[in-house]
């Protein structure tokens, strides 16, 4: 892949490349950039994409720069694992553990806040377990496996099976037998899998609601956005791979991109967007308020003991 000049045009007055701080380039700005008929390559997570989300918020950006946005849906770890190996460009995922180790390796750099939902406990109606109502999601994760009911992991070391591993912990539980179920399979698949066999699993609160209408399965534990624990809290972020890693990489176009998913515009987009009548996102990429830590692993401090 051939090395990107996007900022060719910087002496006369094109900023694009500083992500966040940009809006989106006029047509004649776009033809100066000198980027039309590239392709962006976006590892992320399957949540992002089986909720419809990516395709509303990448046509815009593709249709400014005149380039194609290759979006390759993977659980967070394998999303990251694809841009260890340099095959890709930019990675929107939400496990900032993964996240943070992955910039502590060296592999990311320019991370930023994008947006936000929850995870919430869905299950059968019948509710075998009794966990309906619960306002912690460790006791209704105990009560799951006291009860041994079925529980559908996804089992892809993907940014909600992190969560649910941590839960687990946190519960003092270390699931298996023959009611726990790994898949290895994404959000979508792994909900139509809890339903058919009237079981239970964490699901992001997003990809619940976009398939709702086609399954039975019920929020028996909400997530913050409703009033429940924090520790159901999913945050996503997105951030360039490291350039001076892979030399292949597509940088410039990279930041273009993330400069776009972190403007007022596409924000709004993120907040406008629903399924069913219910929004699935909500944008955090701005705010009066400044969070520094987005830009590096958390607890990071500068300090050479730090690293």
């Amino acid at each position: 892949m051939q090395r990107r000049e996007l900022l060719a045009a910087a002496a006369g007055g094109l900023s694009i490349g500083i992500a966040g701080c940009a809006g989106a380039p006029s047509g004649s700005e776009e033809q100066a950039a000198g980027v039309s008929g590239e392709t962006l390559t976006l590892t992320t997570t399957t949540s992002t994409y089986d909720t419809g989300l990516l395709s509303e918020l990448n046509a815009p950006f593709e249709e400014m720069y005149g380039v194609t946005v290759d979006s390759v849906a993977q659980g967070t770890g394998a999303a990251l694992e694809t841009a260890r190996n340099g095959d890709s460009d930019v990675v929107m995922v939400h496990a900032r553990s993964l996240e943070d180790e992955f910039m502590r390796e060296g592999y990311g750099v320019n991370r930023r806040d994008l947006m936000f939902n929850d995870f919430v406990i869905v299950g059968p109606g019948s509710d075998p377990a009794g966990i309906s109502g619960m306002e912690s999601a460790t006791d209704a994760f105990a009560a799951i496996a006291d009860s041994e009911a079925p529980f559908i992991s996804r089992g892809d070391n993907s940014g909600t099976h992190t969560k649910e591993l941590a839960i687990w912990e946190a519960a003092g539980t270390d699931p298996g037998g023959d009611w726990y179920r790994e898949t290895g399979q994404g959000m979508g698949e792994v909900l139509n899998i809890a339903n058919e066999a009237d079981g239970y699993t964490l699901a992001d609160r997003g990809t619940y609601l976009s398939q709702r209408s086609e399954i039975d399965l019920e929020i028996l534990v909400q997530g913050p956005i409703e009033g429940g624990p924090e520790l159901l809290s999913n945050p996503y972020g997105i951030l360039a791979v490291n350039p001076a890693i892979h030399e292949n990489v597509n940088y410039d176009l990279a930041m273009a991109y993330i400069g776009y998913v972190t403007s007022p515009e596409a924000q709004e987009l993120i907040s406008n967007y629903e399924a069913n009548g219910e929004q699935l996102f909500f944008p955090r990429a701005l705010s009066e308020d400044p969070d520094f830590q987005q830009y590096v692993p958390e607890g990071w401090s500068g300090n050479a003991s730090d690293n």
